[in-house]
């Protein structure tokens, strides 16, 4: 294909320069080739509980101060953020230790996942399946639970005067083999607003940017390593001894000034999904996860 978009190009540089509009170039190598656009379509899962990868250095997201007794990681039945993590401002860390505080109660709080709200980013990682439709002009996101759909416009920018919405306002452009995805407008004025499981806040100055790449197993294996340290292994099929295709490696970065005092960093990695992505539709009922927070109740029968 390079030889042939090569030699089509040598054509029109010759053309032009027959009509006096084009330096003819000294040799095929001068002519510019295309640089091809890396393949993330496809399903996606990752299997880890809560999510969040830490990094390796720097400030990082919170993490559950709850743990497992067997194993020493994450323990998604109890769910009591670090308030104590710098990164937090002194009113965001009060909002985490509340919701910390009645995790250890017993009580279930309500949040965008059990209460069947979009997510916000970056708080929508929390879905295991994502898949991901590429077109010329745009990215498709979708995610397995309650058909939570992000659209990221190619090559824009932001408006001038930007109308906050459930995901925000994403923009995208190719850095060489990354996808560079920068969101910013995320609504505010909503229930259940969190960055994360343990109740983060975040305000109007949230900006998320994220970077995925395509990479082999040995370029996110100490990734993989933290977080199977820090994170209950889900549903997720990574099964790093047999899988050989390539992983889809998602860093992202985190900054809002209004409720934390530094930006901070997480990754996720994701393996080609092996398995039937089935349909989780979330509603309010009394046999689900959803029922211990929040679901309405009749204190007289109505019939």
């Amino acid at each position: 294909m390079n030889v042939r978009w090569n030699f089509l190009l040598f054509v029109a540089a010759a053309v032009s320069l027959a009509s006096g509009r084009l330096a003819m170039p000294a040799t095929l190598e001068e002519v510019p080739t295309i640089a091809a656009v890396p393949n993330f379509s496809g399903v996606w899962r990752q299997g880890l509980l809560p999510w969040f990868i830490p990094p390796a250095h720097g400030p990082g997201p919170v993490t559950n101060l709850s743990r497992r007794k067997d194993t020493g990681q994450s323990n998604y039945g109890e769910l009591v953020g670090d308030y104590t993590n710098p990164i937090l401002q002194p009113w965001a860390a009060e909002v985490v230790k509340k919701m910390g505080d009645l995790s250890r109660a017993g009580i279930l709080y309500p949040h965008a996942g059990n209460q069947c709200w979009p997510q916000p980013v970056p708080f929508v990682f929390k879905n295991m399946s994502m898949q991901m439709v590429q077109t010329s002009d745009k990215i498709v996101m979708l995610f397995s639970e309650d058909h939570e759909v992000r659209w990221v416009r190619l090559n824009g920018s932001h408006p001038a005067k930007l109308t906050p919405s459930w995901y925000g306002d994403a923009i995208g452009h190719y850095e060489g083999d990354a996808l560079v995805v920068d969101t910013t407008g995320v609504k505010t004025d909503r229930p259940y607003g969190m960055m994360d499981l343990f109740g983060t806040p975040y305000t109007d100055k949230l900006h998320v940017v994220e970077r995925y790449r395509l990479a082999d197993y040995d370029e996110v294996k100490d990734e993989i390593a933290r977080g199977f340290k820090e994170n209950s292994r889900g549903a997720g099929p990574m099964n790093t001894k047999d899988y050989k295709d390539k992983y889809l490696r998602v860093h992202f970065t985190v900054e809002d000034p209004g409720s934390l005092t530094t930006p901070w960093t997480a990754s996720m990695v994701y393996q080609r999904n092996l398995v039937q992505w089935t349909e989780e539709a979330c509603a309010e009922n009394r046999f689900d996860f959803a029922h211990e927070a929040d679901v309405p109740r009749a204190k007289t029968p109505d019939f």
